[in-house]
């Protein structure tokens, strides 16, 4: 078990310039899956995410290795991109749907934040 001296079993210590490790298993964001565990939690292939990377739905990030790394937010992407798939929608248009749902879905986080914001002055100035 490691102590807080050594906080990883084998003796490192963390990086000064990643985050703590429950950051980084809360960060939607974070890239944490292999690409033969992000397949097999999509339930597709591995060259299915591969065609997501050349349609640029997705853009796994590299480990040190070179190998690459998904991220949860990703997988839900690749998710629903199957879905479409699975019902005859060609690969492109699965990835140019997901990809403006996605927009649609940040753009509705930031208004609903900038709508909480505004209301936190509005009271502030009361």
């Amino acid at each position: 078990m490691p102590s807080e001296s050594q906080p990883y079993a084998d003796g490192r210590q963390p990086d000064q310039d990643r985050p703590p490790v429950a950051d980084r298993l809360d960060d939607d964001h974070f890239p944490a899956y292999t690409m033969g565990r992000a397949a097999e939690l999509v339930g597709a292939t591995p060259a299915f995410l591969r065609a997501l990377g050349e349609a640029r739905l997705i853009t796994p990030t590299r480990s040190d290795g070179g190998h690459r790394r998904y991220s949860r937010h990703q997988l839900r992407l690749a998710a629903r991109a199957r879905e479409l798939v699975d019902q005859g929608t060609p690969v492109d248009a699965a990835c140019r749907i997901v990809s403006l749902e996605d927009q649609l879905e940040q753009a509705e986080r930031t208004n609903e934040e900038l709508r909480r914001q505004g209301a936190d002055t509005v009271q502030g100035h009361r």
